[in-house]
């Protein structure tokens, strides 16, 4: 998924809650409206997305208040002591948590601010199953790798069916079909 694909989600699931798309870029970006492509082509390639990520009014529409949040929460190692004076390393498997808070978007926004890559934050929160593309990582600032992947090791397990991945829309998702207000 391209960082254009997953604006556009991004903003379609806000629009479901109540955001105004239209409205917000006019008035906190100062440009004029020319289209819903031209406005997502404009965040995407002058990076102005942190504009729309950090704005109040897309956050609290985002993450509607009293609503359940679903989300991964990734493998975690870290080392402990011991009662008998040793150290162990312990790793947690990824886990699916579920939380409701009140002022739910304003968490986010604090734990979006020191997340290294905050499209990565948000993307937990989305309903997608796709994986970024290659060249939305290569952007990540935390990129240290040469390009080389590791593999797995090998197990005794049979593998999990691959699930086919979905084909790619062809025509304009549902939230941009209707007029911006």
């Amino acid at each position: 998924m391209t960082r254009l694909e997953l604006l556009k989600i991004l903003v379609g699931q806000a629009r479901t809650n109540g955001f105004e798309f239209r409205r917000w870029y006019t008035t906190r970006l100062g440009i004029p409206w020319i289209s819903a492509d031209a406005a997502f082509t404009l965040l995407d390639t002058q990076r102005r997305y942190y504009a729309l990520l950090f704005s109040h009014e897309f956050a609290s529409t985002f993450w509607k208040t009293g609503s359940d949040i679903t989300f991964q929460v990734p493998t975690q190692t870290f080392e402990r002591i011991m009662p008998d004076g040793s150290t162990a390393t312990v790793t947690r498997k990824p886990f699916t948590r579920r939380s409701a808070r009140r002022d739910v978007w304003r968490y986010h926004l604090r734990e979006m601010a020191v997340a290294e890559e905050p499209l990565r934050y948000i993307r937990k929160y989305l309903a997608v199953e796709e994986e970024l593309d290659e060249d939305f990582e290569t952007e990540s600032a935390s990129e240290s790798t040469t390009g080389t992947h590791s593999t797995p090791k090998a197990t005794t397990k049979k593998p999990a069916a691959k699930r086919e991945p979905k084909p790619m829309p062809t025509g304009l998702p549902n939230f941009l079909k209707h007029p911006y207000r």
